[in-house]
Order: structure tokens, then sequence, then C-alpha cells
């Protein structure tokens, strides 16, 4: 039996999906390797018994692993962000683009 061929396969994808696609693959990507990051750290250095206060290591007066595993990837994924929004997403002209008739 011939299957009719679908509507979409003889025309290639709209560029402003294509691009929205990868920033939306970059956010993404970004996301896992912060969570990749913050909860294995805070997790392996956070999550244990301390029985004597002095023994926690402070950095500004914040304990070690919350300085290394939340403030630090806070602060580069604020700033990856920022360079993401400034220089990568971008707006696109939807104006001269033409809806398919159907």
């Amino acid at each position: 039996m011939h299957e009719p061929e679908s509507p979409r396969s003889d025309r290639p994808d709209d560029p402003v999906y294509l691009h929205a696609r990868r920033e939306a693959l970059v956010i993404l990507a970004l996301w896992a390797a912060a969570m990749l990051w913050v909860v294995p750290y805070s997790y392996f250095f956070g999550y244990h018994e301390i029985t004597d206060p002095e023994q926690i290591k402070t950095i500004v007066g914040i304990p070690d692993w919350v300085f290394w595993g939340v403030l630090v990837p806070w602060i580069v994924c604020t700033l990856a962000t920022i360079a993401l929004c400034v220089w990568y997403i971008k707006d696109e002209d939807l104006e001269g683009i033409e809806t398919p008739a159907r």
C-alpha cells in the first residue's frame, strides 16, 4: 500500500525554529551542567555530621561547601546567562515569514 507523504517532508525546517531549538538546547545543557556539579558536590561535602563547630572551614564567613557548591556555580551560571542573552540569543524578524497555506 502506498502511504501518503507527509506535507512537511518536502519543505525544510524554519530557520527561526532551528535557532530557537539550538538556544533551548544550550540553556538545557547549562542547567544540566550546573545540576551535575551542585547536587553531588553539596551532597558529598556538605551532608555529614559535624561534632566540633571548629572543624567547619569557611571562606568569607561562608562554609566552604556552600561557597564552592552553591555560590560559585550560581555566579558562573548568572554570568553565562548574561553572556547568552547578550551574544547568543537573538530576536528573529517574523514580518517577512509567510505562513504555509493549508
